[in-house]
């Protein structure tokens, strides 16, 4: 195993990217498994913390697989290679996509409730995962936070199979990853505690940061 937990890995990953540390510096979880590590990814940069709101399109047969992303906005990014390796059609996409759609509002209300996003406009953006498998949720979670204005996009993770960059393409402008294993299969193998995050530890991570989202950072 390379990593304890996710905590464990966002304290190892921001000691990557204490150069990117600044005033105009917002780190952004993907929830659930990547806000625990971009947690301790703002704190140790004394950055604010918000989320980018991502529902990966799973496979019928194995959810884990991603068959392409939907995001806030209307984001939408859809393997087509891998739909056809696995015989999916687009009809059965279309019910995977109304299911994770509804998710995607739950988790909008649940996470962010009257608040408003942070304004990313003009700043660098420090995207957080737990880690890369397929790529299609951080480049779909990218392309998310380029619309909101970022200037710069950083996607960090501290795991990902060795060709995860060309996975990502241009979505991202800077790309850190402290691990990427030859004989990659899933995030989980590289972790020894892997267990599912909970909406509650979100939101308290979210709180843990609000302090150092001073009102005039928040968009309407």
């Amino acid at each position: 195993m390379l990593f304890l937990d996710r905590p464990d890995a966002g304290r190892r990953l921001a000691t990557r990217l204490a150069d990117i540390a600044g005033p105009d510096t917002i780190v952004l979880g993907l929830p659930r498994g990547g806000v625990p590590v971009a947690l301790e990814v703002a704190t140790a940069l004394d950055a604010p913390l918000d989320v980018v709101l991502v529902r990966k399109l799973g496979s019928p047969l194995n959810p884990e697989y991603a068959l392409g992303a939907i995001g806030a906005g209307g984001v939408r990014v859809v393997d087509r290679g891998a739909m056809r390796a696995l015989g999916v059609t687009d009809h059965e996409l279309e019910i995977i996509e109304s299911r994770e759609c509804a998710e995607l509002e739950r988790r909008t209300a649940r996470f962010r409730g009257d608040r408003g996003a942070l304004d990313l406009a003009g700043k660098t953006a420090i995207v957080v995962d737990d880690g890369i498998a397929t790529g299609s949720t951080a480049r779909a979670a990218c392309r998310i936070v380029r619309e909101m204005g970022a200037s710069r996009i950083v996607l960090a993770v501290p795991v990902a199979p060795p060709d995860w960059i060309s996975r990502i393409g241009d979505a991202a402008d800077d790309f850190v990853c402290l691990e990427t294993p030859p004989h990659f299969v899933a995030v989980g193998q590289w972790y020894a505690d892997f267990a599912q995050t909970t909406d509650d530890e979100v939101s308290a991570a979210l709180a843990t940061r609000a302090s150092a989202d001073p009102p005039a950072t928040r968009s309407d």
